[in-house]
């Protein structure tokens, strides 16, 4: 006598939430301002406004790009904020930092998006396998967002999770 087999996880009121459907597509591209620099050291205004005027900032359009120095050097803070200015029209996204702290960004600007409300009293798994590389920062601050609201809420994939909360039933 054969045993018809049931897909137990298929069948579950568990939601999946997959962080990777948040991860945005469009290229990461950081902006080092050290090439401009005078002998690696000081911005020289004249030649820093000659590049800004003719560099061709159509390149960036579509992009993610973080703005920034590498080298140990005293760049003034205008001089950032004039790249901004210049990379905003054709960018997707401009910030400040590296190119860890545009990828936060990034999540941080569509997790704000979600209504979390749409997750109320639900069993909830955080997928933790994705294709595209997704920062803790995105863990964290998802599980933040939806534990006040679900039942539960795990991590991992549904036949292997690790349990994160679980609602007390008071």
């Amino acid at each position: 006598m054969e045993q018809e087999i049931i897909n137990r996880v298929a069948n579950s009121s568990l939601i999946t939430f997959d962080l990777e459907e948040y991860y945005h597509p469009g290229e990461r591209v950081f902006f080092d301002v050290a090439p401009l620099l005078f002998q690696g050291l000081i911005l020289k205004e004249k030649d820093f406004r000659e590049f800004i005027k003719t560099h061709d900032w159509t390149s960036y359009s579509g992009k993610n790009v973080a703005i920034g120095c590498s080298e140990d050097a005293i760049v003034p803070i205008w001089a950032f904020m004039l790249v901004g200015t210049k990379l905003s029209p054709f960018a997707h996204k401009v910030v400040f930092g590296s190119l860890e702290q545009l990828e936060q960004s990034l999540f941080q600007d569509a997790l704000s998006k979600i209504n979390p409300d749409e997750f109320r009293d639900e069993k909830v798994i955080i997928k933790g396998c994705s294709n595209h590389p997704v920062p803790v920062f995105a863990y964290v601050e998802i599980a933040a967002k939806l534990q006040p609201i679900v039942s539960s809420l795990m991590y991992g994939e549904p036949c292997s999770n690790v349990p994160l909360y679980k609602k007390s039933k008071i």
